[in-house]
């Protein structure tokens, strides 16, 4: 198990830690709030990707152009 770049071991040193730091009565609590963090960030980027997805299949609407403006030609003039 590698998760961002961090194997078993170090997970288990991390906890280890955490537990000594925070103590048992702490401990779920913090973990419910990362938990909630976590689902927090997933779901906005859900949404950010959702956003992106319908922004990229609605078409384009240009601006309307006057019937008196020619449309600018990509050939040079000739002499």
């Amino acid at each position: 198990m590698n998760i961002f770049g961090i194997g078993l071991p170090e997970m288990a040193v991390i906890g280890a830690i955490a537990l000594l730091v925070f103590g048992p009565k702490r401990l779920p609590e913090f973990g419910r709030t990362l938990g909630k963090t976590l689902k927090g960030f997933q779901t906005a980027s859900k949404e950010f990707e959702r956003e992106i997805n319908k922004a990229m299949a609605e078409p384009e609407e240009l601006p309307p152009t006057s019937s008196s403006e020619a449309p600018a030609s990509s050939k040079a003039p000739e002499d």
